[in-house]
């Protein structure tokens, strides 16, 4: 599934979150949207969206890529920390992140500021709602591989692209934005429930 700018546009502005406008070029909405119908399961595929919208020359442009907002199978059985495996919650989060390495190898979007996370430690593919922890976690949106099919470890908690080349497409409109509006970006994370059609 994947949307266009006007459905997500709305629906960040009836959340009551900050849309930019662009009155500048490259002034980027950095959305994720988390797919409601699988609700709570595991399904350890990219059955998420994450989408750009920027104008350009006055002309909006938009981007919408298949990637995840959950962590997989493997981050969600063999998670390093202990209070449990890191699951974003959805909301807005201003002046997140910043284009740095992530984990030491490449150019991504690295979290700079806190954010919320459901923390699930029982391991039984059902992800937990009930304990929400804040802070900077490494809550990072990057890549998975070339064009991978299973999320597995790819996210324990970062949102994360299914497509190397989508990552990239991504990456060069945010170092745009980055040189014009300094490296600061604002991530929003809803729910495909929150898109009214």
């Amino acid at each position: 599934m994947c949307y266009i700018k006007e459905e997500i546009e709305k629906a960040v502005k009836s959340k009551g979150y900050l849309w930019f406008e662009g009155t500048k070029d490259y002034d980027v909405n950095i959305v994720g949207v988390r797919n409601s119908i699988v609700g709570d399961k595991v399904t350890n595929l990219f059955d998420d969206c994450l989408t750009i919208s920027y104008r350009v020359d006055g002309k909006w442009q938009f981007h919408c890529w298949k990637a995840t907002t959950d962590p997989g199978t493997k981050g969600v059985k063999q998670f390093g920390n202990k209070a449990g495996v890191a699951r974003l919650v959805e909301g807005q989060y201003r002046g997140s992140h910043i284009i740095r390495l992530h984990g030491g190898k490449y150019e991504a979007l690295g979290q700079n500021k806190p954010v919320k996370v459901y923390r699930d430690a029982n391991r039984d593919m059902v992800y937990d709602e009930k304990l929400i922890q804040e802070g900077v976690f490494g809550i990072n949106i990057h890549k998975a591989g070339a064009d991978s099919t299973y999320v597995e470890n790819w996210s324990e908690g970062c949102q994360v692209f299914k497509k190397s080349a989508d990552f990239e497409e991504f990456m060069k409109i945010c170092r745009k934005a980055k040189d014009i509006h300094g490296n600061s970006f604002t991530y929003t994370l809803i729910e495909s429930s929150d898109i009214k059609k």
